[in-house]
């Protein structure tokens, strides 16, 4: 088998148990590990009930993007398909995914195309990915990517330990932008692939407030831990003219600034390639319409 499928759970039962049976229908039947983030709602034992072949690993807090990193642990595959309790790989698509990581040896992560359900319509970040305006090598089977969505993206488990996986710091919401940066400081690569489709059904569990000040505080934190200071500077004034000026705006502020000491010892630089692949994203993260910070 060359992959894995990785999800994380928290309180969403309903649309945890959905994608578990849809993952049951890929064609490779794969291994499936679920990390439960200690839900409350009996997302762990209705796991344990409906999907005994599948793997649960039952966390006792709240691990956020971290738990990945635990399944990570786990994985005796080449690759890992990470997925959200409200996403589901095509049945075709993981495989797919795998063959481009096979031809590619220097690729890292696969980001596939995310239809929105119910009705199947392109996530308007999308256009984004299909359009990226980063440079990369010939030999891509896609468009070079800065970043990628974990929920709908494969990834090479050993250039994710490389890296290091997700950060601890930042808990969940935009994590991907650090580790996708630390990735190609590695000599990975990321890409967009049109023909590997995942699916998105939004859980109407969701905390868009805290989801929002986290994104804030973690790109500010990114921004700072790994721009050079112009390149930082430049991106910290774009976000602060466009951010909405209300309570979680200002709790993120708040939190960004409080993690100012630890942002200082941790700060390295991107080498002077990686950064210039970035810069080339300013001006679609400037003019997105599929990255706003509202909730």
């Amino acid at each position: 088998m060359r992959y894995t499928v990785v999800v994380i759970t928290k309180d969403r039962r309903h649309s945890l148990l959905a994608t578990l049976a849809r993952t049951r229908e890929l064609a490779d039947r794969p291994p499936v590990i679920v990390v439960d983030n200690a839900s409350r709602d009996g997302t762990a034992d209705a796991v344990a009930e409906q999907f005994p072949e599948f793997r649960l690993i039952r966390s006792p807090r709240n691990l956020g993007a971290v738990g990945r990193n635990v399944a990570a642990d786990h994985v005796r595959t080449p690759y890992i398909a990470f997925c959200d309790d409200d996403t589901w790989w095509e049945p075709d698509a993981p495989s797919r995914a795998a063959g481009l990581l096979d031809a590619h040896p220097r690729l890292a992560v696969v980001t596939g195309r995310i239809l929105v359900e119910p009705g199947g319509r392109e996530d308007p970040i999308v256009p984004e990915l299909r359009h990226s305006p980063v440079p990369g090598p010939p030999w891509l089977p896609g468009p070079a990517l800065g970043s990628f969505l974990a929920g709908a993206s494969m990834v090479r488990a050993d250039a994710f330990r490389e890296a290091g996986g997700f950060s601890p710091r930042l808990w969940l919401g935009g994590e991907e932008e650090l580790l996708g940066a630390d990735l190609m400081a590695l000599g990975w690569q990321l890409c967009f692939a049109d023909d590997v489709v995942v699916h998105h059904e939004p859980s109407r569990l969701r905390e868009p407030h805290l989801r929002r000040r986290h994104g804030i505080r973690n790109t500010l934190w990114f921004t700072w831990l790994r721009r050079p200071l112009p390149a930082a500077v430049r991106r910290t004034a774009g976000l602060l003219r466009t951010l909405p000026r209300d309570r979680v705006t200002a709790g993120a502020l708040a939190d960004a600034a409080a993690g100012l000491p630890w942002v200082a010892r941790e700060r390295r630089t991107l080498p002077a390639d990686v950064e210039a692949r970035l810069r080339r994203l300013e001006t679609s993260q400037r003019e997105s319409t599929a990255r706003r910070y509202v909730s």
